[in-house]
Order: C-alpha cells, then sequence, then structure tokens
C-alpha cells in the first residue's frame, strides 16, 4: 500500500500493470524510466498484492494497490484511497479498458495507448508484433520520457541463495501451452546431473506435483527439490547465483534476464520476437517458427513440442562448460 504516514504527502505516480510475475519483470525498463523522469512523486504500481515484494524489488516503486482480475482481466481501481493522481500509466494494456480504469480516477495526465475517451495527447499506435519491452518504452518516449527496453537488471538480492552455483530447472508455466513435457525436463536434469553439476527444480504453489515427478525421474536429492512456490526473495537469489536457469517462457526466465543470470527458455506459441530476453551470448533461447499457436490452450503447443531434448541439453552444456566471462551462443 502507498505511504500513508503525516509527512506532507509528494505527488502520486500510479502505474496499473496487474498481471504476472514475467509481465511485471519485462516492465522493468518502463518503471524505470517513470522513476527516473518523476524522481519527487511517489510511485505506486496496481498489481497483484502476491506481486508486492517482486514490485519493491524493482528499486523504481515506492508502494503497492493491490488489484487484479481473473483470466488478465483489468481490475477496477476504485479502491484507490487518495486524491486522483498526478500521474497515470497504464503498461496493462491497449485500451480502452485499462485505460478508462485509470481516467475514472481523474489524474491530472494520463500516458495510455489509443481508448475510448478523448487524450490530451495524442497516444501512439498500438503494434501487436512489438516486442513487450520495446512496446512500453515507446509510449512513454511518445510522451517525452525517455525509456531503454534493454534497462532490465534489478539490483542484487539482499539475502544468499538457497543453492549457489545450481543449475535451476523450473518445468512449470502458468499456461499449459507453454509447458515442455516433466519427463523431457528430466532427461536434461538427469544428464546434467551425470556430468556433475549440482540440479535444483522449482515450481509454483500450484506445481508440486509436476516438480516433484521432474525431481524423481532425474534422481534430484530431496534438499534440492524447492516446491510449493518460493518467496519472491529467495527464487531471485536462487537466480541471481544460479550457473543457469532452464525454463520456458515464465518469470524465473525473465528473473534471470534481469539478473544476468545465464539461460535457455524454451518458447512456444508465443515467439521469443516478443518476449524473448535482450540479444547476448547469456541467453540462449530455443523457438520452432511456425503459426502462432494458442497461448491459454490446454495442451502443450506443438511448436514447443518440437523442442528436442538433445537441443536443450547441448544449449545447457554450451553454457556451463564456457568460461565464466563467456555463457554460449544466442540462438534464435
Amino acid at each position: 500500500m502507498p505511504n500513508r504516514s503525516d509527512a506532507p504527502a509528494r505527488p502520486r505516480l500510479l502505474v496499473l500493470r496487474a498481471l504476472g510475475l514475467g509481465d511485471l519483470l519485462a516492465g522493468i525498463p518502463a518503471l524505470k524510466a517513470l522513476r527516473r523522469a518523476f524522481p519527487g512523486h511517489e510511485v505506486v504500481l496496481a498489481v497483484p498484492g502476491a506481486l508486492e515484494e517482486a514490485a519493491l524489488a524493482t528499486g523504481a516503486v515506492d508502494g503497492v494497490l493491490a488489484a487484479e482480475a481473473p483470466g488478465r482481466g483489468v481490475p477496477a481501481l476504485g479502491h484507490w484511497p487518495y486524491p486522483p493522481p498526478d500521474v497515470a500509466v497504464d503498461l496493462h494494456g491497449n485500451g480502452p479498458a485499462s485505460r478508462d480504469a485509470l481516467a475514472v480516477l481523474r489524474p491530472r495526465r494520463l500516458i495510455a495507448y489509443a481508448g475510448s475517451r478523448p487524450l490530451p495527447e495524442l497516444p501512439p499506435k498500438w503494434h501487436p508484433e512489438e516486442h513487450e519491452r520495446a512496446r512500453w518504452c515507446r509510449l512513454l518516449g511518445a510522451h517525452g520520457i525517455a525509456a531503454d527496453p534493454g534497462d532490465v537488471r534489478l539490483p542484487p538480492p539482499g539475502r544468499p541463495s538457497p543453492a549457489p552455483g545450481a543449475v535451476v530447472v523450473h518445468p512449470g508455466a502458468e499456461a499449459v501451452a507453454r509447458r515442455w513435457p516433466g519427463e523431457r525436463y528430466a532427461a536434461v536434469a538427469r544428464a546434467l546431473r551425470a556430468a556433475g553439476h549440482r540440479v535444483v527444480v522449482t515450481g509454483g504453489p500450484r506445481e508440486d506435483a509436476l516438480v516433484k515427478e521432474v525431481a524423481a525421474r532425474a534422481g534430484v536429492p530431496a534438499h534440492d527439490v524447492l516446491a510449493g512456490g518460493l518467496p519472491f526473495a529467495e527464487l531471485s537469489a536462487l537466480i541471481a547465483e544460479a550457473a543457469l536457469v532452464i525454463s520456458g517462457d515464465t518469470g524465473p526466465a525473465h528473473l534471470a534476464v534481469a539478473h544476468g543470470t545465464p539461460s535457455v527458455t524454451l518458447f512456444g506459441p508465443v515467439s521469443p520476437l516478443l518476449w524473448g530476453p535482450p540479444r547476448s551470448p547469456r541467453h540462449t533461447v530455443l523457438w520452432k517458427p511456425g503459426p502462432p499457436g494458442d497461448p491459454h490452450a490446454a495442451t502443450p503447443d506443438p511448436l514447443l513440442l518440437h523442442i528436442r531434448t538433445d537441443e536443450v541439453l547441448t544449449a545447457a552444456l554450451s553454457h556451463l562448460d564456457a568460461p565464466q566471462d563467456e555463457a554460449g551462443p544466442c540462438a534464435r
């Protein structure tokens, strides 16, 4: 919740991005740009309450307004407890619903893509095929706020890793369409362990069965099975000090980018051109181009299933066997 002390209130800047962890992390460049552009404002992020710790860890947010809606919808913001924000920024969607959720609060200035109500400033056009980080930086740039899509880093975590130097295997994802089969993750993990690498398996709070299945198939010992959904601070420290992160297009992949940790990310059905890491030898993306799939499907995407176990293992070993100041090839 924003600051409610008796001290004179600073002007408030409210940002709407009430989505998931990966979405929050993809918004880091825009959030950091807003922090620089409005140094005297109290920056409040409307985000699911479960992401408060992650939001504050960006260093660009002063407080959180808990807000979420089913199915990645637009939440109502009527519980905003203060006078109208000085500035409101829609980083949630292309409008009009998300723009109008902020407009109801009567901010002095509203920054958003096109909506149903007239804006005092002509908004830029929404480009569906634009990368997520670039999209929001371009929006801010159109309103005179300099933003760099490559400004992705988080401050270092303030706690030690529970498994420093381990390979983190994260087989889960919010959408089944983005889940590569557990038995394939297990085969990769088993081969990495045979090569002498420590492997830990992580998952979200509703993925215990998957995490335990992958760990059992790979022979991962119980103390390296991190089920139940780690608190953000612990997950962040784990990723920051990992040797490598292997996952689908989900929160830990974005966290690896935010900490500069080498990663191998399996994409499908959404292209890495829309959600992938910045081009860097530290990050390898595996992707089989083809017709776009349904990101909300109840079965794994066919293009994702075309990624072979040996491809993932080769990419992983190329990072793990590289000198410490290198990280292997960047594939597209």
